[in-house]
């Protein structure tokens, strides 16, 4: 990924910012952003951090009601958290709000798969 000239600035210690750095970053720039909120979830669920990739999954429900893959993927969080409920929950406002049949159909199988 080339680093924006901004975030060269910010880091001259030839020492790389990390992905997760990046994209805050960014959000300061374009706090409205939901695809690089979105993509800070994803860099928190690969690092493990799980509580702050479901915090974050919730930002971009909040700020994009319809960013379907928000609510996978912060379900998904939520399992491996052992918040099963919490999980069902993101899953069916994803279910509730979502227009594309493809990202319905996982976030139903998801529940599904909870069971009721």
């Amino acid at each position: 990924m080339d680093m924006p000239s901004t975030l060269l600035k910010r880091y001259p210690n030839s020492l790389e910012p990390t992905r997760i750095e990046i994209l805050q970053q960014l959000l300061e720039q374009n706090p409205g952003s939901t695809f690089a909120r979105y993509g800070l979830a994803m860099e928190y669920v690969k690092s493990g951090d799980l509580a702050q990739a479901v915090a974050t999954f919730e930002e971009v429900t909040r700020t994009d009601p319809n960013y379907s893959a928000a609510y996978f993927h912060g379900g998904q969080a939520l399992e491996k958290l052992g918040d099963l409920d919490a999980a069902r929950e993101f899953y069916r406002k994803g279910i509730a709000v979502t227009r594309d049949p493809h990202a319905r159909s996982e976030l139903e199988a998801a529940l599904d798969i909870l069971g009721e």
